[in-house]
């Protein structure tokens, strides 16, 4: 099945508001610029884009997936994990250029009968999969969804009380299906920045702070998928208080990670120039993204400097 022609736009809307959100993803893309290692935004090959889900009625992965299944993705591996309560699949694009999408679903039934009460009086108001109400052939239509509310405001006292038990929780409510990290694939640049370990020592040396849970670097059971990725950047956000007041605080928002997916054994003879993306290890690993989930919640980002952000 071909992509319909609107991925492409619906990609680009993701990634350019992700970007505003993101000032990492500037800073690290003009710091490459500048050490001509890539000429554009363009030339970074995005290894996947990643979404967070509520697994209630109407919601969560067997409505959201609908888009990218229309798109000519195909569903591939389950994830399951189990401190986070958390079930994952990812999709394989396509096209070899465009990126994996990984898609994660809290399994709120899992959560304590107050958690569950919060997250269904704000999802309770969604009445039929919402992705039946779209025509997916419009990519203005998948747009506008992707960045739409779906539920009113939350409370900060409602996120709060989320942030206690499940920091998944508090994200996916109050962020919907804003993009929650793109993914640089650093084996496709050149030499002195396609390793893990040469890029996330170029990262330091720029001053973005890394997930260091489980160690900055983390590697599948095989060696042959490393993922680190940044701490998520703090955006000041506005909560509904009281009757009508509207409050501000700062709360986690999205972040980069970065992947090396190194050739697999019967590929391990090419040339460098002669790889491509299926003589490389595909598909993800749930002890790193376990780690990676971890990019938003308060023990990384409160050792990051956000003074700047």
């Amino acid at each position: 099945m071909n992509a319909l022609p609107g991925l492409d736009q619906t990609l680009h809307g993701l990634m350019s508001r992700y970007r505003q959100r993101v000032p990492d993803v500037g800073k690290i893309t003009s710091s490459l610029i500048q050490r001509g290692t890539v000429d554009s935004p363009e030339d970074l090959a995005n290894d996947h884009v990643a979404f967070r889900t509520l697994g209630v009625e109407h919601l969560g992965i067997a409505s959201l997936e609908k888009i990218f299944l229309a798109y000519g993705y195909q569903k591939r591996d389950y994830y399951r994990f189990d401190n986070k309560k958390l079930n994952a699949y990812w999709y394989a694009p396509p096209e070899p250029s465009y990126p994996r999408i990984f898609i994660s679903e809290l399994c709120v039934d899992e959560l304590s009968p107050e958690a569950q009460q919060i997250i269904r009086d704000y999802t309770g108001t969604v009445k039929g999969d919402p992705v039946e109400n779209i025509d997916i052939s419009k990519w203005e239509q998948v747009d506008r969804f992707l960045h739409s509310s779906l539920w009113e405001l939350l409370t900060w006292e409602h996120y709060s009380k989320l942030l206690e038990e499940s920091e998944y929780a508090a994200w996916a409510l109050y962020n919907r299906y804003y993009l929650n990290h793109f993914t640089i694939s650093v084996h496709e640049l050149p030499d002195g920045y396609n390793t893990l370990e040469d890029f996330n020592a170029f990262l330091e040396s720029i001053g973005v702070t890394l997930n260091d849970s489980g160690g900055t670097i983390k590697m599948s059971p095989d060696g042959l998928l490393k993922q680190s990725s940044t701490v998520a950047q703090i955006v000041s956000s506005e909560f509904r208080s009281g009757k009508d007041d509207i409050v501000k605080r700062d709360i986690s928002g999205s972040y980069v990670e970065f992947a090396e997916r190194l050739p697999l054994p019967e590929h391990a003879h090419l040339p460098p120039k002669e790889l491509k993306r299926e003589h490389r290890r595909d598909g993800f690993e749930a002890g790193n993204a376990d780690r990676i989930f971890e990019s938003t919640y308060t023990s990384q980002t409160n050792r990051a400097d956000t003074s700047d952000h």
